[in-house]
């Protein structure tokens, strides 16, 4: 019998936000939030216009907030925030997802934002699902403000499902996402929602 298999995307799709945005000022504070954004305004307008990269934007402004950080500071934040900003769950995807947990579906949060702080969310929910976010590098205890991973954005997000699922002729995927960092992946699923 062919195993069914979900995947969604994270922020817009399982939220009703951008989480790296709202992270950061949750984090930081509104002050240091906008004086960091206004620093960065002309690349993410770059960005914007498709004229940079969005991974090298994202990296650049991931790095000035958290660059030098204690890993274990950094995952307390991370905790943190999931619990206080619950909110942003959408809670008619969270029950679809829900329903496939229930069904006996391998279910899979394929997301660009940092798995550090997409984790607790589900966490917080109860919903056992494997996380496919990007990840951080860590030297010495140390966020450096790099990735150690490829941005898990358009087609990365087929490569994360690629590296962990089985054969494709063995499963069917049913994907959901909501973005154009999401239609690979859509595509590449036998059911794609875009909501």
């Amino acid at each position: 019998m062919m195993k069914h298999i979900f995947a969604f995307d994270f922020d817009g799709t399982l939220t009703t936000r951008d989480t790296l945005i709202d992270f950061i000022r949750f984090t930081c504070g509104t002050g240091r939030f906008l004086l960091g954004f206004l620093l960065y305004s002309p690349l993410l307008v770059l960005m914007k216009l498709h004229l940079y990269p969005n991974y090298k934007a994202k990296q650049k402004v991931f790095a000035h907030f958290f660059r030098g950080v204690l890993l274990d500071e950094f995952d307390r934040l991370c905790r943190r925030y999931a619990h206080e900003r619950r909110q942003v769950l959408r809670p008619s995807m969270l029950n679809i997802l829900r329903r496939a947990l229930q069904d006996g579906a391998d279910v899979y949060v394929v997301s660009a934002s940092v798995d550090n702080w997409v984790a607790p969310f589900l966490a917080e929910e109860g919903l056992d699902v494997t996380v496919l976010g990007t990840q951080i590098e860590v030297k010495d205890g140390l966020l450096t403000g790099f990735f150690s991973s490829k941005n898990c954005y358009g087609a990365e997000k087929v490569e994360r499902l690629k590296a962990v699922l089985p054969a494709r002729n063995s499963f069917h995927l049913t994907a959901y996402g909501d973005s154009r960092g999401d239609r690979e992946m859509l595509a590449w699923a036998d059911e794609g929602h875009l909501v």
